[in-house]
């Protein structure tokens, strides 16, 4: 029977991801699993969530891109 690995959202980073994602426009690999862990978290405090839902809003209506590249660094090499 396979068990999934515990999904945790590091400490600080929903600010570095909100601030990355506004500044450049895009998400990354990266960005996307540590919104995954943030939906998963049930400790997120509420402005967090609404943080969450807001890049989620930014997302869906195009002003934030989706992109394929596991982090900004990787794009540049």
């Amino acid at each position: 029977m396979y068990i999934e690995p515990p999904i945790h959202l590091l400490p600080f980073a929903l600010g570095d991801l909100f601030a990355n994602a506004n500044s450049t426009g895009y998400i990354t690999l990266a960005d996307r699993y540590g919104l995954m862990a943030a939906i998963f978290d049930d400790s997120l405090a509420e402005d967090e969530k609404l943080s969450v839902n807001r890049l989620l809003r930014s997302i869906c209506k195009g002003r934030i891109k989706v992109i394929d590249e596991i982090s900004v660094i990787s794009s540049f090499t």
